[in-house]
């Protein structure tokens, strides 16, 4: 790259480096524009030993596809990769200004908000050796490998009822544990449960027993064991929706970055993929709305002068891409 990076001009700014924005990227580059993408290395599947049903790698691990991507990504050479995290982005002029923490600021025509969610995970010792390999967020993902199995749901909100008893899909039994907390659920809630034959414990967990792929149970506070191979947690996730507020982006009900068939927030120019916005949180769906998102923020610059590294911008006029868009 040519210039001063703090000034240069770029079509589009992809915030986050997983799947949804790195298959955003991808598309972008197949339509020749200038592309940043500012990746933090968080990646919400970092201790996932494989990720499943994506088909025509099913399964794979899931920083193997991160890390094929990537490779893949140099054959565009308008695609650029750098390593930071964005702390602010804002509206500037005809232009977004985007802050990375390395004190540069990179100023684009679009910008793709590919930032994923937080997980709060639970409050247990060992947690981190088991977590990706028996402890898991999500049973479409992983709720195959519970099959004729006894396992642990843990979590406390009435939203687990349908959590735990969606195992059932797949598990021998179910129990849900609270870890002290009190089960928040009220009286239909748990009669929906105990027609499922799933036991509710209150009492508080302190730690996982066995090793990593091999659980054995659940140590609670008084000394009982739960036993278990697998525990699913339903504790929270938090969308990470900064950017998207400080740039005015509409957020729905449930916290999530809402967006239009095209991916497009309610700020134009500005365009969310991935787990940030509503819809099911897979490896495929989130790819699927990178490209989403890459290719129509990609056809919004048809005919608009972008990056001198972008291609010449070809003749435009109203309603012309109306019967080209994918």
């Amino acid at each position: 790259m040519t210039g001063d990076s703090k000034q240069l001009v770029h079509d589009v700014v992809v915030v986050g480096g997983g799947v949804a924005g790195l298959a955003a990227a991808t598309w972008l580059g197949r339509y020749r524009r200038d592309t940043v993408v500012v990746d933090s290395g968080d990646y919400r599947a970092a201790s996932v030993d494989l990720s499943h049903g994506y088909i025509g790698g099913d399964p794979q691990h899931p920083m193997q596809l991160l890390a094929t991507a990537r490779e893949q990504l140099a054959a565009y050479k308008t695609v650029e990769i750098r390593p930071g995290r964005v702390t602010a982005a804002r509206k500037d002029g005809a232009c977004f200004a985007v802050d990375v923490d390395d004190g540069s600021t990179l100023r684009c025509a679009r910008v793709i908000l590919a930032t994923g969610v937080a997980d709060a995970c639970p409050d247990l010792e060992n947690f981190d050796e088991h977590y990706g390999a028996s402890a898991f967020h999500c049973p479409a993902c992983d709720g195959f490998d519970a099959a004729d199995r006894d396992v642990v749901a843990y979590g406390w909100d009435e939203h687990l009822v349908g959590f735990a008893a969606s195992l059932l899909d797949w598990a021998r039994s179910v129990t849900v544990l609270t870890s002290g907390h009190r089960f928040a659920g009220d009286d239909a809630c748990i009669a929906v449960l105990g027609r499922h034959g799933i036991d509710i414990v209150e009492t508080r967990a302190t730690r996982l027993v066995g090793r990593r792929g091999q659980l054995e149970g659940i140590e609670l506070a008084d000394g009982r064991t739960v036993a278990t191979s697998l525990l699913f947690f339903s504790v929270a996730h938090e969308p990470r929706t900064d950017l998207a507020r400080g740039l005015g982006c509409r957020i729905d009900d449930d916290g999530y970055v809402d967006v239009d068939g095209n991916g497009e927030t309610n700020v134009a120019g500005v365009y969310a993929a991935g787990d940030v916005v509503p819809g099911m949180q897979l490896v495929q769906v989130a790819a699927a709305k990178g490209t989403i998102a890459g290719i129509n923020a990609a056809l919004s610059l048809h005919g608009e002068s972008g990056s001198p590294r972008a291609p010449e911008p070809a003749p435009d006029a109203p309603g012309e891409l109306d019967d080209v868009r994918p």
